[in-house]
């Protein structure tokens, strides 16, 4: 009995301490902002499809394909049959034409008679589009099909000047738009997207705790159990019954509800700009980073003492970090910006800091993805 007694009071106060030790710790706290539903997720079935085809720019001032590009040499050649006039593929030569690929993208809204933009690329030698005109194109789906139909004068938004001598370019003169150049011809199936009372939220980002932060949103406005996770990506909603000869109302509310997305530590890095572009909740464990004679140092104060030396730390780190000459310590549980601006500090270039991020997350001191673009 004394025994189970003993037991009782050892438990009881471990309990406590584990309840005062949970209590003590303060959850970390990021500066995720409050958005609304629709700019972290769309209603599956709205989305949109992509159409192409082969079409000839005429009118170019001698800067179309050379002798080289049979494409827009063929293409003339069939044209001009079209219209009853035989003309060998080998006799053309014509460098005011241009054989070009078209592309667009067609949303679901769209109907029979409505216009989009659309992109003009080259496909063979052309120096350039400017001035030219895209004679009638067929756009056809990945079905063969044909929805739109292309046609107007091309927008490069640059120019090219040539001169005695001298020349000059602004842009990418081979690739332009025409604007509003398309008609849409025929509708793509609208998606019935409340299928069996039912619609699908997917998450642009697919997150766990996104997906069940939405639900929670979902049915504390709506009700319980009308909406749930199937994934990380996806969270299925029961459309309330007196919506359910009003859809379009209750996506609209479902679109402006209130939510605060969740998203991974993350550290992108443009090697090419020297961009670095990071999260607030990466984090860097205790580590010490010698980069040519930049030398950097993350802990307490206590670890401060045990790398000194040859580091040349002086003094005692503070909150926000004490920079001395090339070295830098770092006191607390710093982020990826602390270390980037104490390295701004002491002179680092964009590449140094990219060398060093890079070694940071090898060794695992990095607690996030790094990605480089």
């Amino acid at each position: 009995m004394l025994k189970r007694v003993a037991w009782l009071a050892v438990g009881i106060i471990l309990l406590s301490a584990g309840i005062a030790w949970a209590q003590s710790i303060e959850p970390l706290r990021y500066d995720t902002p409050i958005v609304r539903v629709k700019d972290v997720a769309r209603v599956q079935g709205v989305r949109d499809n992509q159409v192409y085809g082969l079409g000839l720019v005429v009118g170019l001032q001698g800067t179309g394909d050379g002798s080289g590009s049979r494409a827009n040499v063929q293409m003339i050649a069939n044209m001009l049959e079209n219209f009853g006039i035989s003309v060998s593929a080998d006799d053309l030569r014509m460098r005011n034409i241009a054989a070009v690929m078209v592309t667009a993208d067609l949303p679901t809204s769209l109907r029979v008679g409505d216009r989009l933009d659309v992109t003009v690329s080259s496909i063979g030698d052309a120096r350039s589009l400017q001035g030219g005109l895209l004679l009638q194109t067929p756009l056809q789906a990945a079905n063969g099909q044909v929805y739109a139909v292309a046609q107007g004068p091309i927008s490069i938004g640059g120019f090219v000047v040539r001169g005695s001598g001298s020349g000059g370019q602004s842009n990418h003169t081979t690739v332009g738009t025409v604007p509003n150049g398309a008609i849409v011809e025929r509708e793509l199936e609208a998606s019935n997207f409340a299928e069996d009372g039912r619609l699908s939220l997917i998450l642009v980002d697919p997150d766990f705790t996104t997906a069940s932060r939405l639900v929670e949103v979902v049915n504390t406005v709506y009700g319980e159990n009308l909406a749930r996770a199937r994934d990380q990506g996806t969270v299925e909603i029961q459309v309330p019954a007196g919506y359910l000869h009003n859809v379009v109302a209750f996506i609209a509310e479902l679109e402006e509800l209130p939510i605060r997305p969740d998203s991974n530590a993350r550290v992108v890095i443009n090697e090419r700009t020297g961009t670095v572009v990071m999260g607030s909740s990466v984090r860097i464990a205790a580590i010490a980073v010698s980069h040519g004679n930049l030398k950097v140092q993350i802990g307490s104060a206590q670890s401060a003492d045990t790398m000194g030396g040859d580091w040349g730390f002086f003094g005692e780190p503070n909150a926000e970090g004490a920079t001395y000459g090339t070295s830098t310590v770092l006191g607390g549980t710093p982020n990826v910006q602390d270390l980037v601006d104490a390295l701004n500090a002491v002179g680092a270039s964009p590449r140094d800091i990219i060398a060093i991020l890079q070694a940071v997350k090898a060794a695992g001191a990095l607690f996030g993805e790094l990605i480089i673009i």
